[in-house]
């Protein structure tokens, strides 16, 4: 039986392996710890949940922002759980492991095998979504689902000098500077580059290889998609394949590092066009308490079908930019202060509907359009610039307040203040965010990995 192909199936596969779990942790917990420690096995998570204070909104979506983009609101954005067994990176010896993540919350729609869309993003003709996890659960909530962002084996193989480290199955992009899982970004909010210009997932092989101290490259073959190799799944798709590659160098006293990576495949298996971007990364730390981080992507889609506020049933290249600046400084040993400017710019208005989850959500029932996540005819989009700014805290609050139980020392909370302004490009006014062309955030969310 396949578990990921029925909802309810799914749920009771769920259930079924968390009870096999718990059954010998209760019966055999000492025997239990000396196993997934002779057998270096790593289990973890965190719980990710916070709340936006949108003034100009009474209720509703936070326009084209995503992750927290429920206006006026709690969220539990991210329930992650985790099973890992890393490799040892040693030259002289293969090693194995490998890494599963299940995760349940509003951030699931984001890193859900989406990479096939409900319509062919070049001929508008019904596509046969990826059933890797989008529909696993939850469908009536509309905002609550489960992802399976990652599910994957690796390996370190004796190879050179260093060795390679070679991955094998669905994984998070590795690309860009932000990411995903929540206690690995220092905002609630993620940029409109990472939202909108960057992939989050792939499905295929990627292989790591450090030349020395200084450099390292890497290489991806993707598969499973029909966006250019971008949140692929398994079970769609899978002629279609492309590549990413990147090189990354550190200096000696490893202060500075620049990384560039970049992705290129045709469109999908239907289509030859071509679908890429790249990016990079500039990272230099001035002292111990501070880091500068500049982030440049471009992306590109050729002969996309554009239907937008500008473009009806035309065809042509679309391209999308941004321009992001991260400044971090710790102010003491529990608190650090954040800053990030961002200019991104969806010259065609393909990339950053509003609100985003509404457009990501929808599919095909009954020959027609239907998102589970709202009504499909508030959803605008039109080519733009995006001028965002961000501050934000980061307070390790449990340290602080001296707090001894074990479970609570890790928790991170994060107050945040954003805002966003958007100028139509080479098109008519466009007011995204409740009728206005610019809106302010005030969010409060914490992390808690254990």
């Amino acid at each position: 039986m396949n578990c990921f192909k029925y909802p309810f199936f799914s749920v009771i596969c769920f259930t079924l392996v968390f009870i096999f779990l718990a059954y010998p942790l209760n019966l055999h917990a000492n025997k239990l710890r000396s196993f997934i420690k002779d057998n270096r096995l790593e289990w973890g998570g965190w719980i990710h949940g916070g709340a936006t204070f949108n003034p100009s909104q009474s209720g509703g979506y936070n326009g084209p922002v995503a992750f927290a983009d429920q206006a006026n609101r709690f969220q539990l954005n991210q329930f992650n759980l985790y099973l890992q067994r890393s490799v040892v990176s040693e030259t002289n010896k293969w090693d194995f492991g490998g890494r599963f993540d299940f995760m349940f919350g509003t951030d699931a729609i984001y890193t859900q095998a989406f990479g096939v869309p409900a319509f062919d993003v070049h001929s508008g003709e019904a596509l046969q979504r990826s059933d890797w996890d989008l529909h696993i659960c939850c469908a009536s909530t509309r905002t609550y689902g489960i992802a399976l962002p990652q599910a994957f084996l690796e390996a370190h193989v004796p190879i050179g000098k260093n060795g390679l480290n070679i991955k094998v199955g669905h994984f998070y992009s590795p690309t860009g500077f932000e990411t995903f899982p929540a206690p690995d970004n220092f905002f609630y909010t993620r940029a409109y580059s990472y939202n909108a210009g960057e992939p989050f997932t792939h499905t295929g092989i990627q292989a790591n290889y450090a030349i020395n101290d200084n450099w390292a490259i890497m290489s991806s073959a993707i598969t499973g998609s029909a966006t250019g190799g971008w949140d692929g799944g398994w079970n769609r798709q899978l002629g279609n394949w492309g590549g990413i590659f990147g090189i990354a160098w550190t200096s000696d006293n490893r202060a500075t590092s620049l990384n560039v990576t970049g992705t290129y495949s045709e469109a999908s298996a239907r289509s030859n066009e071509s679908w890429g971007m790249y990016n990079m990364v500039f990272q230099h730390r001035f002292n111990p308490k501070t880091l500068l981080v500049l982030h440049h992507i471009h992306g590109f889609a050729d002969g996309i079908l554009l239907n937008n506020l500008k473009y009806t049933n035309v065809t042509k290249d679309a391209q999308w930019m941004g321009v992001i600046t991260h400044l971090y400084y710790d102010l003491t040993e529990n608190v650090s202060l954040g800053f990030r400017g961002e200019w991104f710019r969806d010259r065609d208005g393909f990339r950053n509907p509003s609100p985003f989850r509404i457009a990501a959500a929808t599919n095909v029932i009954n020959g027609l359009p239907v998102s589970l996540a709202g009504d499909l005819a508030t959803v605008t989009i039109t080519p733009a610039d995006y001028y965002v700014t961000t501050v934000g805290i980061n307070w390790k609050a449990a340290k602080a307040l001296g707090v001894k139980w074990d479970s609570m020392k890790k928790l991170m909370i994060r107050p945040n203040i954003r805002y966003d302004r958007v100028d139509a490009y080479h098109a008519a006014a466009y007011r995204p965010f409740a009728g206005n062309k610019d809106q302010i955030l005030f969010s409060l969310d914490f992390v808690l990995p254990f």
